[in-house]
């Protein structure tokens, strides 16, 4: 029963953690929230179409085909299930413990016409209500680093994941140890219970039972921009305090200032696929 009770307190307060921190970073990013793609300090990319590249990236590695049931697990507010449904035809059920996002996510999906594609619910990825075999693929966008139990629930994607499945996801990596402080402000800021290296995040995959395809780092393009995304979202800061308050705002900023406490060097980005076998 404590387990149980655990588990649940957790899961409620990465709930709370997105509904505190997700309506600024929809407004600032335009319904995606996660990481941005700079080629490099010269690219003059706006914010959102930054983030977008990062939706983009995992979707082409993930390879959605037309009528295909795709599972977005930890969906935010939803402009990745859209982007998904829109580009690929597919059918998406995103699932999320965030409130403000489930809600947010719909009135998008209504917005795009797609809600006859796209369909968002309250579900927990550690215990889904799935059965078996139940979806083409899984796209997980910074998701999977707030798992209490990586492994309890790469051995859920797994199990509702039909034979030859695929599942593909992005997440931050540990590149160095070094000055530990600074990592673990980080992990605190973002509720991490823990932060792999990428060997670490290809084996939690093999002993879920995934055969890897394919994985990249490109956490020099991503948090090795983070001078970069401060001095763009400084520039839209005013517009943002205009709509949700400068108090909100710089609550905002205060609640992240540990994600940017490690060296750029520190802290990876990787986009990783695998298969669930056919046998």
């Amino acid at each position: 029963m404590g387990k149980e009770v655990t588990a649940a307190t957790g899961t409620a307060l990465i709930g709370e953690h997105y509904d505190e921190r997700s309506p600024i970073g929809d407004e600032l990013r335009d319904g995606q929230i996660h990481m941005w793609y700079w080629y490099d300090d010269e690219d003059d990319a706006p914010l959102t179409e930054a983030v977008h590249r990062v939706s983009r990236k995992v979707a082409d590695a993930l390879g959605p085909r037309r009528g295909e049931h795709v599972l977005d697990a930890g969906c935010g507010p939803g402009a990745t299930a859209v982007f998904l449904a829109t580009t690929f035809g597919v059918q998406v059920t995103g699932v999320t413990v965030s409130g403000f996002e489930i809600d947010k996510a719909r009135e998008r999906a209504e917005a795009a016409g797609v809600a006859d594609l796209v369909r968002f619910e309250y579900g927990d990825y550690t215990a889904l209500s799935y059965p078996d075999g139940h979806f083409d693929a899984v796209l997980a966008l910074e998701s999977l680093q707030n798992a209490p139990d990586l492994g309890q629930v790469l051995g859920e994607l797994f199990r509702v994941l039909r034979p030859g499945g695929r599942l593909t996801f992005s997440d931050f990596s540990l590149e160095s140890a070094a000055e530990p402080r600074r990592i673990e402000k980080f992990m605190e800021t973002l509720k991490l219970p823990a932060l792999p290296t990428l060997p670490e995040w290809l084996g939690h995959l093999r002993d879920a039972g995934f055969e890897i395809e394919e994985y990249t780092q490109c956490g020099p393009r991503v948090f090795g921009k983070k001078a970069k995304y401060l001095r763009v979202a400084m520039a839209g800061r005013d517009e943002v305090a205009a709509k949700f308050g400068d108090e909100a705002v710089t609550r905002f900023s205060q609640r992240h200032s540990g994600f940017f406490a490690p060296r750029k060097d520190q802290i990876g980005y990787v986009i990783v696929s695998a298969r669930k076998p056919h046998r």
